[in-house]
């Protein structure tokens, strides 16, 4: 985000200044998704015992597959398909060593490693120029009912006298696909009904979005609130970073609350009167734990 009076130079500053950031925040994210993939990897129970059945066809035709594909995105420098034959390759190995139980084992790690694939350029434009919108238009209205002046001018954001650019870094592009990872995350390690899974998974945007509204909404407060000074300056730096550091754990919160939200509203029950089959831990845990809520809905246990 950027802050204007007039035509002054603090905007070309700020603007600048953000576009070099990103990418540092993408880059620890593609560091983290491999070592998640092999928490996820490990974690996963061993194949069945008995002899493992290849799938030798399968297995060289997805690797041809992936050495062209890799051999195209070398030609045409397009990295997502480079990253797109590296887990292809690894998707063919498993073919080829243990055919469909290793499939069925590795398959959770191997879509969570499609989160360290950076997004298409032109994908990522247009994405970022619509999420720009929304946060402007959405941090227009709060601020509104926060008794501010606010009015939304294309991706700026005129309060009283001051200017709030909502620059493509403040879209929350990265933001949402990282939090999308997060809940990816979080569905891979809950064991619970699909519907549930389903809501947590399909919850990533909405909180994405809330978590950068409430982001710019605080940063133009700041601009709004803070008297001129000689510090000013360096006030407003620290409250736009520090907002930015708190996008994570502000979406992570959200997510908790989501999570502590469906464990007591959606309660699974057996089928057909027949007896919900639940580990020795979780069938100690419900004797002794009164429920703090009445069931609201009731879902049948078949996944």
């Amino acid at each position: 985000m950027t802050r204007s009076r007039g035509n002054s130079f603090p905007r070309a500053t700020w603007r600048s200044r953000e576009r070099s950031e990103p990418p540092k925040a993408a880059s620890a994210r593609r560091d983290l998704v491999p070592l998640f993939a092999l928490y996820l990897f490990v974690k996963r129970k061993a194949i069945p015992a008995g002899e493992p059945r290849p799938w030798p066809v399968v297995g060289f035709a997805v690797l041809t597959f992936a050495m062209l594909l890799r051999l195209l995105g070398s030609a045409t420098s397009f990295l997502p398909l480079e990253g797109v034959s590296l887990i292809l390759c690894l998707t063919a190995l498993a073919a080829l060593a243990g055919g469909r139980s290793a499939l069925v084992r590795f398959w959770p790690p191997l879509v969570f490693l499609l989160f360290m694939i950076p997004l298409p350029y032109e994908a990522s434009r247009l994405l970022g120029a619509q999420l720009q919108q929304v946060g402007t238009l959405a941090t227009t209205y709060l601020l509104q009912c926060l008794g501010q002046p606010a009015i939304a001018e294309g991706n700026r954001i005129l309060i009283g006298g001051v200017t709030l650019n909502v620059v493509e870094a403040c879209s929350g592009l990265r933001m949402l696909v990282t939090f999308f990872a997060f809940s990816t995350a979080a569905v891979f390690l809950m064991d619970r009904h699909w519907l549930v899974r389903g809501l947590v998974l399909a919850s990533a945007v909405p909180i994405a979005l809330l978590t950068n509204i409430l982001r710019i909404t605080a940063t133009g407060l700041a601009h709004v609130w803070l008297h001129d000074g000689d510090d000013k300056t360096r006030v407003l730096e620290f409250i736009h970073d520090f907002n930015g550091w708190m996008m994570m754990p502000v979406g992570l919160l959200f997510l908790v609350l989501e999570l502590w939200v469906f464990k007591h509203l959606l309660i699974e029950r057996p089928t057909s009167g027949l007896p919900m089959a639940i580990s020795p831990k979780r069938a100690a845990a419900a004797a002794t734990t009164k429920p703090r809520f009445v069931s609201v809905i009731q879902m049948p246990v078949g996944r």
